[in-house]
């Protein structure tokens, strides 16, 4: 059976990267060929003078050379990427395959505000003529509601898809209430629904002997640099940041900029606490056991709030940054670990039905 699969391949966070690596995998449980288009945007060479201060293109270069770095060695490790490259509207509608079944996800790919210059319609396999078979793969909007215009615009092509999951609570309301979408799920992240054993076997020998806070941060403001050197300062010990931005090195701790995609695990799972604002750096301290706190101080869009949520770790999410208590208490992680094992099995049963059940996936939204 082949699986062709659109995603958000190689935006550059590790996040990205990490959940189409286990999507690969995850699916080849259940199909002998599962590939991804290569629609890769942020990582072409080609496209660094665009929008770019003259000042920035050195570092935006170098930024860009470790990410596909990063990329080659997943395709080294079983990636894999359509031949053609697709850019444009008007590429996809020259999409030609024969695939068995098509798949959207995951990652925030039905977010309108993530990669502006990505086509948005594509994203809903708009360039797939109805009748094919269609899911998603725990799929994000990224957001708790659609703007009514996108809805309208991609209602159509929402109802092609057979079955469809979402990463989030938010998602399935989105999808009940705003599409009338019947029967969507929520199942977890394609990283979580993979065990810690999983990744461990990637993830390459740490030569950090000593215990280190972890700081994995997207989105950088002084508040969140004063607590993750007042809570060093509490726990006596240093701090060590993984940079996905060269901008990243000049602020506290020991900076690690883009490292090789797989140490970013080891780096956590050596991590004596992990202090991020991020929800791949959120899914991997849960799924890795490691004491965490996501220090955030906007809305995420009920990304890492549905997770925690769904954990039962909400208090782990602050955003006063005076809450130097935290770590006081340590996370039952035999009560994570149970509920992971849980929504493991919901992933399997979910892919399950798709790749074997005899009726035809449409029937229920046409």
């Amino acid at each position: 059976m082949n699986v062709i699969i659109m995603t958000l391949i190689g935006i550059e966070n590790y996040g990205s990267l990490l959940q189409v690596f286990a999507t690969q995998k995850k699916l080849e449980k259940y199909a002998e060929n599962v590939k991804f288009i290569n629609c890769i945007h942020n990582l072409r060479l080609a496209d660094l003078m665009k929008h770019q201060h003259l000042f920035k293109i050195p570092f935006k270069f170098i930024r860009t050379i470790l990410y596909n770095k990063n990329l080659k060695s997943l395709k080294k490790m079983g990636v894999k990427l359509s031949d053609n490259v697709y850019m444009s509207e008007n590429e996809f509608r020259r999409f030609n395959s024969d695939a068995d079944i098509y798949c959207t996800g995951s990652d925030q790919i039905w977010n309108p505000g993530c990669v502006s210059d990505m086509p948005f319609g594509p994203r809903f396999l708009s360039f797939i003529p109805n009748g094919k078979q269609k899911f998603s793969y725990a799929s994000s909007f990224g957001m708790d509601w659609m703007d009514v215009e996108i809805v309208e615009k991609t209602k159509n092509w929402i109802h092609q898809y057979g079955r469809i999951s979402v990463r989030e609570d938010s998602g399935v309301k989105i999808l009940e209430e705003q599409y009338g979408y019947k029967n969507p799920i929520r199942i977890v992240d394609p990283t979580l629904a993979m065990t810690p054993e999983f990744w461990r076997l990637y993830a390459p020998k740490l030569k950090i002997k000593k215990k280190y806070i972890l700081i994995y941060a997207v989105y950088i403001n002084k508040q969140f640099d004063d607590y993750v050197k007042n809570m060093s300062k509490k726990m006596g010990l240093p701090l060590i940041r993984i940079c996905p931005d060269i901008h990243q090195t000049i602020r506290c701790g020991r900076s690690i900029f883009i490292p090789p995609v797989f140490k970013f695990i080891t780096l956590i799972d050596n991590a004596k606490y992990i202090i991020t604002d991020s929800f791949h750096g959120t899914a991997f301290a849960l799924n890795l056991n490691k004491e965490f706190v996501v220090f955030r101080e906007k809305d995420d869009g009920n990304r890492i709030s549905g997770l925690l949520r769904l954990v039962g770790q909400e208090h782990r999410y602050i955003k006063n940054r005076k809450n130097y208590n935290i770590f006081d208490k340590n996370i039952d992680f035999n009560h994570v670990n149970n509920i992971l094992k849980h929504e493991r099995k919901r992933v399997d049963d979910f892919l399950y039905n798709i790749f074997n059940e005899n009726k035809n996936i449409y029937s229920d939204n046409h």
